[in-house]
């Protein structure tokens, strides 16, 4: 255990106890609400608080003629928050802008979006983060790495909360062996212990260290966090092997939190159902999807008042399950994250895959392939950006019949190369991406 980690912890025990420990109790309630399910009761009382509450502050919301159901309220994309922005900012906060958070999302997969955040809501969304760490070990004062494709000006965290939260930016806009080399022994120079980082990155680094196999006995990494992207059952493997720990898998992001994680090394993913109410619907229409069947996540924030989100559609796909225990308490779990519509691709029957299918087809080129990614163009049309490993022979015939087993026997390719695959700012690398009119929602 480091000492900046103790200090960490001592001086965050210390302030919150001198404001009654609010932030302590907020922590341990998520986690044991994670844990243990929520009650009816809970779900229907936070619900229906937040929807009278945006019924009553929020021009746009008073006009929805809210008539107690959440049902009365429309579906809306980013794309419609935009639109309505000034009726959706809650009156009660609209002159105090100055004093409010600001969410904003990097527009890198999608629209730019920034949120408006008041401090309950900060406080929730930052004691929703150290409480979905801590079930998966995570000590707070803990060093982290982020990787991101930090840009002065746009994303970078000011020095001043990187010394306060022990937060290292790890710079991952060129992701060559020489550049993960150095990240390697920067983790190792600086003692990081825990990553935080998409899964693309990951997928990167664990080949990295199997190719070349440098020394990783004196790294101290306890925690592998995956965020975004579902991160493949073999990478997952692998970096146990590599690393000694199972990465963690979790589903957020930047304007609501984190809205689930994985738990004990489990591959779904436990929905945290005291912050949100989520729903999964139909592709094609606001209609609740059936059980095990794939739709759009669709979530409402129980905790900002200052922008209240109610039934946002956040552009993810995913399937959901449901239940309710002995106690009577409700949980939910995501089986399967398949990511954002525009990355949603189908096959020639017109069956959507999940993004498993073209992170996992990857994995069978290790050594060929640094990186590649699948464009839907038509409805059996689709296009392969590859990147090659350097000096590797690439048997286009091998690849192509790769994708064409998931894809379909009639499935028809055109093949292109690129020296490198964009890194967004997030983090994030696209290895599939949809362009065919028919499945533009």
């Amino acid at each position: 255990m480091m000492f900046g980690e103790v200090a960490r912890r001592c001086a965050f025990d210390f302030l919150d106890n001198m404001h009654g420990r609010k932030l302590q109790r907020l922590k341990e309630v998520t986690k044991a609400e994670i844990v243990h399910g929520v009650t009816e009761d809970y779900i229907h009382r936070r619900v229906a608080a937040i929807s009278e509450y945006a019924a009553a502050n929020c021009p746009f919301y008073r006009k929805v003629g809210y008539q107690g159901s959440l049902d009365d309220f429309p579906v809306q994309t980013k794309g419609d928050y935009l639109a309505h922005y000034n009726g959706i900012l809650s009156e009660e906060y609209r002159g105090r802008k100055n004093h409010l958070a600001r969410l904003t999302t990097s527009g890198s997969t999608g629209t730019p979006f920034t949120v408006y955040a008041d401090p309950d809501k900060m406080n929730h969304v930052n004691m929703n983060f150290m409480a979905v760490l801590e079930l998966n070990g995570f000590r707070m004062g803990m060093k982290r790495g982020e990787f991101r494709a930090w840009i002065k000006g746009k994303n970078t965290v000011p020095l001043s909360r990187q010394i306060k939260n022990n937060l290292r930016m790890i710079d991952i806009s060129n992701m060559s062996d020489d550049s993960l080399a150095a990240i390697l022994e920067r983790i190792r120079r600086e003692r990081i212990q825990v990553l935080v980082a998409y899964s693309s990155a990951i997928v990167a680094l664990t080949d990295y260290v199997e190719r070349t196999k440098p020394d990783l006995r004196h790294l101290d990494v306890e925690m592998i966090f995956t965020m975004g992207e579902a991160l493949p059952e073999a990478t997952r493997q692998k970096a146990k092997e590599l690393f000694g720990i199972k990465p963690v898998l979790s589903y957020g992001n930047n304007e609501n939190g984190f809205i689930a994680v994985s738990l004990h090394g489990e591959d779904s993913y436990t929905i945290d159902l005291y912050h949100y109410y989520v729903e999964i619907l139909k592709m094609d229409s606001d209609e609740p999807a059936g059980e095990g069947e794939l739709g759009r996540i669709v979530v409402t924030d129980y905790y900002n008042r200052a922008f209240p989100m109610i039934r946002y559609d956040t552009g993810d796909t995913g399937k959901m399950r449901f239940w309710t225990d002995q106690m009577g308490r409700r949980h939910a779990c995501f089986t399967e994250i398949y990511g954002r519509r525009g990355s949603l691709i189908y096959n020639t029957k017109g069956e959507p895959l999940s993004i498993h299918v073209f992170m996992n087809n990857l994995l069978n080129f290790e050594g060929v392939l640094r990186q590649a990614k699948c464009i839907q163009t038509g409805l059996k049309e689709y296009t392969l950006v590859l990147n090659p490993a350097e000096g590797a022979e690439v048997d286009e015939e091998k690849v192509i019949a790769s994708y064409r087993n998931y894809l379909g026997d009639d499935a028809l390719f055109t093949v292109e190369y690129t020296d490198g695959l964009p890194i967004q700012q997030s983090g994030k690398t696209m290895v599939a991406e949809q362009r065919c009119g028919a499945y533009q929602i």
